[in-house]
């Protein structure tokens, strides 16, 4: 098996900046929930940060994979095990 030297990564003075700006972002977001979180009470109605959905400050672990499930397209539903969804629709 071949070996190859590790790869170097340089970090430019472009990618903190940007990687700063998106961290005071994500910040500023978390501080405006926080706020609206405190002054509201349990029936304040906030959008998420990826904007996926409406959650509420009392939302649980199960309405959150909901929404995440929601997102990437999962639907944990089975379907029915009956002969034409198991073989589909073979005709003799």
């Amino acid at each position: 098996m071949l070996r190859r030297k590790p790869t170097r990564l340089e970090l430019k003075i472009d990618d903190t900046e940007e990687f700063e700006s998106i961290k005071k972002e994500l910040e500023a977001r978390k501080r405006q929930r926080e706020e609206m979180e405190s002054g509201g009470g349990a029936s304040v109605v906030s959008v998420d940060m990826v904007g996926a959905g409406v959650s509420t400050s009392s939302s649980t672990a199960a309405s959150r994979s909901e929404v995440i499930n929601e997102r990437i397209g999962y639907k944990p539903h089975p379907k029915p095990a009956t002969l034409p969804t198991l073989f589909g629709s073979l005709q003799f």
